[in-house]
């Protein structure tokens, strides 16, 4: 992938080298506080995510960063750096107007406005306080996974603003009051359908930034493709040795990613993205 040319984007908080320090609350409470919530009818995930939330931030000196550290850095600002190019560009021409992301580098946990986020979960999107989050080690994660290469690690990226892209569109609000009306399997069902449409959003960045900066270069488009496949639901239900439940699914398939994902790609255009009917 050719990037090194590429725009910086100054949309990056660097929270590397912090230490969160979560709520003094002891194990008994947190218990008292899930069997509350269970007598009471309400989701016991909701709790433990409040009592996460309420942690708090301390500064500590950073910690050097290495070389590879550095490199990665200046390639997570050049990929969002070419995602504001794009979707200001499209949202110009439909007369609106783009409301750029803050990409937020964090080492193991750190606070949203979403709650508690740790690096376990990977990079996320946080819809309340329009932030992307990642931690840099989701790159070894990604390798590990079956997926490696540059553009792998970009397509990620682009993903997570996807999801942005959603909320500025009114999609993830109306998308979260109609799963809240839903049993599971279908709020799971309609939850697919949303990550699906980030990954055409992301194929439609692609697209348009290699027109833009020619930034692909061969082999570029197989590497975003292993990673849509990789982080496809039936295959990590697999790769945990786990049986694949559809049901369960909450991102796609591999086969469902890897296909909006290359027809936003090949299309470039935001109306073929149009999972949700």
């Amino acid at each position: 992938m050719r990037w090194r040319q590429g725009r910086r984007s100054d949309n990056v908080e660097d929270r590397r080298g912090r230490v969160v320090r979560r709520a003094t609350m002891g194990g008994g409470a947190v218990m008292l506080a899930v069997l509350a919530a269970l007598l009471l009818g309400q989701d016991p995930g909701k709790v433990l995510e409040t009592i996460g939330a309420s942690s708090q931030q301390v500064p500590q000196q950073t910690a050097p960063q290495n070389q590879q550290q550095d490199e990665l850095t200046e390639f997570v600002r050049v990929v969002l750096g070419d995602t504001e190019d794009v979707w200001n560009q499209i949202f110009s021409a439909s007369g609106a107007r783009y409301r750029e992301p803050t990409l937020v580098l964090y080492s193991d946990m750190t606070d949203t406005a979403c709650g508690y986020g740790q690096a376990a979960a990977g990079p996320f999107y946080c819809p309340a306080d329009q932030q992307l989050y990642l931690d840099l080690s989701f790159l070894g994660q990604l390798k590990q996974m079956g997926a490696s290469g540059d553009f792998a690690f970009a397509y990620v990226i682009a993903h997570e603003v996807g999801h942005h892209i959603q909320t500025l569109q009114g999609i993830s609000h109306q998308i979260q009051r109609a799963q809240s009306q839903m049993r599971k399997a279908d709020a799971n069902a309609l939850q697919v359908r949303m990550e699906l449409q980030a990954d055409c959003y992301a194929g439609v960045w692609a697209h348009h930034a290699h027109r833009q900066r020619q930034i692909l270069e061969r082999g570029d488009v197989d590497e975003g493709l292993r990673a849509a496949a990789a982080v496809g639901d039936d295959q990590i239900q697999r790769s945990a040795g786990r049986r694949v439940h559809p049901e369960s699914f909450t991102h796609g398939s591999s086969e469902q990613r890897v296909s909006w994902f290359r027809r936003g790609l090949e299309t470039g255009n935001v109306q073929s993205c149009d999972t949700l009917g």
